[in-house]
């Protein structure tokens, strides 16, 4: 092959082999930038509540019962409840119809004569006892406090699939970040052996932790 066919052939082709350092570096300066302004606020939340998580007694994540409420349940409805393919979930509507209810409708236990149902959430739970023969249903209502909520929100606990969703865009976009800033420790011509040093050793120090302190 000739130099002139070589030169056709490298001008056909869709890229470029060689990697411009400089505008690569660059590039991952910027969206490293970018993705920690994203990430901010998000690191800053998870980083607050793991801290206050890992320390249940500097604030007690403690909840407030209100006072019970009676409802009654009109007896058509109620049978008509009992008596469908989820019982659980129509009694949960039933009620949730009556009276305000905290968290989402997630367990029931229906017996013969009575029912329990039992909603769950980050901004709190609710207990229904309902006497199936008289309609009657006693609400109890729990709230949670400030640094309750805030733990719950850091597990992802009972906080729906849209929390959850969130939680894994920030995993995301905190992993992302991790890994540009890696790549740019290959961009400091002078700090680089230091940089990747101290990245050992706090993985070797992350390991230590784990075999020798942990049980």
């Amino acid at each position: 092959m000739n130099s002139t066919t070589g030169n056709r052939l490298r001008a056909a082709l869709p890229f470029r082999l060689s990697i411009n350092k400089g505008k690569f570096y660059r590039t991952c300066r910027m969206l490293h930038t970018y993705l920690s302004a994203a990430a901010f606020i998000m690191l800053m939340f998870f980083s607050l509540s793991g801290l206050l998580l890992n320390h249940p007694d500097w604030f007690g994540a403690g909840r407030s019962d209100a006072a019970p409420v009676e409802i009654e349940l009109e007896p058509a409805a109620l049978a008509e409840a009992v008596q469908s393919d989820a019982p659980g979930a129509a009694l949960a509507g039933l009620v949730r119809q009556e009276t305000r209810t905290a968290g989402a409708f997630r367990t029931a236990d229906i017996m013969e004569d009575e029912a329990f149902l039992r909603y769950t959430g980050v901004k709190g739970t609710t207990d229904v006892y309902i006497d199936l023969e008289t309609g009657i249903a006693d609400v109890e209502v729990s709230r949670p406090n400030p640094t309750a909520i805030i733990h719950d929100l850091h597990r992802g606990k009972d906080a729906g699939a849209v929390w959850k969703a969130f939680i894994d865009l920030t995993a995301g976009l905190i992993l992302t970040m991790s890994l540009i800033g890696l790549i740019l420790f290959f961009s400091l011509r002078f700090r680089l052996v230091t940089s990747l040093k101290i990245m050992g050793s706090t993985l070797l120090a992350f390991a230590s932790l784990y075999i020798f302190f942990t049980t």
